[in-house]
């Protein structure tokens, strides 16, 4: 068992300089399943170099596929031989994204065998909307209980018609567009999830050979295909780090440039983080965060306090309401956050109540914030319980005075590129040592 790690941080720095935002995480699990669509090499680019990640290549080599590294960020991935339908469950368990083999796996094999999916602990993640589009098709999905293992099946595909799904989930939207690339018809997905990751697949099917049209919107309209070919494909940035490390500069008082950050896919959450004080300029396709943030909650007409709730895109994305809890800390006025999606969001809070947060968790749902708050080091230490908590506590540590520890930080290292390093050669003070605790 390889030895766990924990960060040790030392707060009340500055943050200044330059780094680069890491590819899209969510874009990176989803397009490499979809390389099992083609027999042919597909390189992938701008890949981020995270936990997850390295799972889901590790799914792909442990199905027969050929995974060859070509440098950091770079991966050539062969799917010429597929030797099994059964994903490993000690594989597939540590990553909710183990789901999305589903859709790939049925058009290319016509059958799957896969676990229950793991990933964070942030509240129920139904699966439902990938069974929906799924069975449109003509698939049959068992699960075996005792097992805890889905079964699922199907002589041959075929195309969904006009498909409303019941929510715009982003992963049950991704199984269904790859499935249906080579369902025989045509296949409309309505209320189709259209976040940046999923804009990305459609592109990279499209270049690969698939007829998808309507990409970026909530209806997507697919024309079956015989076969896919070969190609090469640069995911964009990953907005959910770009908006941590925007965070992270304004509750320091810093200045930091984030290169090749797609501002374009920020405008929503520079919305929501001028609201809590925080802003940006854009320079080309960097973004630059200047010292001196107002960092003042911008009250609700009438003097009420504001609510912050995230929303399918281009809503804010509910992965930064951790962020923003933090940002909230640190900024003048009072806001209620309130996460209607995950029933657990926001758990975390408590560790934030020990640094010297004025936090009020109202319900499983909804936290009140009021700001400013000196934050002080929890010295004793913290733990991280899933990815975005735990950059949230990066955050909270960043800021505090004193020397801070967060455990579990193997949850961060699943969605996050290198954090320490990042932070580094901004200035922080954090270190990554072996935990023993």
């Amino acid at each position: 068992m390889p030895m766990m790690s924990k960060f040790v941080i030392e707060g009340g720095r500055r943050l200044e300089g330059t780094i680069r935002a890491s590819g899209n995480k969510n874009a990176a699990l989803a397009l490499l399943p979809a390389c099992l669509l083609t027999d042919e090499p597909v390189i992938l680019h701008n890949i981020p170099d995270i936990q997850d990640v390295r799972t889901t290549l590790e799914i792909l080599d442990d199905l027969g596929v050929d995974v060859q590294r070509l440098n950091e960020s770079s991966w050539r991935i062969q799917a010429r031989n597929v030797r099994k339908t059964e994903l490993d469950p000690s594989l597939a368990g540590r990553i909710r994204a183990s789901f999305v083999f589903s859709g790939p796996m049925l058009a290319r094999a016509g059958r799957i065998t896969l676990p229950i999916p793991g990933g964070d602990v942030i509240g129920g993640r139904p699966l439902d909307t990938h069974v929906q589009g799924l069975r449109a098709m003509g698939a049959t999905i068992d699960l075996d209980e005792q097992r805890g293992v889905f079964h699922i099946s199907a002589e041959s595909l075929r195309a969904a018609g006009r498909l409303l799904q019941a929510e715009a989930s982003v992963t049950g939207t991704e199984n269904t567009i790859m499935a249906a690339v080579f369902a025989s018809g045509e296949t409309i997905i309505e209320n189709a999830a259209s976040e940046p990751h999923v804009r990305d697949l459609c592109n990279f099917l499209n270049q690969l050979g698939a007829i998808i049209e309507g990409t970026g919107t909530n209806r997507l309209v697919i024309q079956g295909v015989e076969a896919l070919h070969g190609g090469e494909f640069t995911i964009g940035a990953d907005f959910m780090e770009v908006g941590s490390f925007v965070g992270a500069a304004a509750v320091t008082g810093g200045c930091v440039r984030i290169e090749q950050a797609s501002p374009d896919d920020l405008r929503m959450i520079g919305l929501v983080y001028e609201r809590l004080g925080v802003t940006w300029e854009v320079d080309g396709d960097d973004i630059v965060v200047p010292e001196g943030q107002p960092m003042a909650i911008e009250g609700a007409l009438g003097g009420r306090i504001p609510e912050i709730k995230p929303m399918p895109w281009p809503g804010f994305p509910p992965d930064l309401m951790s962020i923003a809890v933090v940002i909230g800390t640190q900024a003048r006025g009072a806001v209620l956050l309130h996460d209607w999606m995950y029933e657990s969001r926001f758990f975390f809070v408590d560790k934030l109540k020990f640094m010297g947060g004025r936090v009020v968790l109202c319900d499983p749902h909804r936290v009140l914030v009021h700001g400013p708050c000196s934050l002080y080091a929890n010295p004793h230490g913290v733990t991280s319980p899933d990815i975005r908590a735990g950059m949230a506590m990066i955050l909270a540590a960043l800021c505090a005075r004193g020397t801070s520890t967060i455990h579990n930080i193997q949850q961060v290292d699943r969605g996050y590129e290198h954090v320490e390093e990042k932070l580094q050669a901004l200035g922080a003070r954090i270190e990554r040592v072996a935990d023993r605790d």
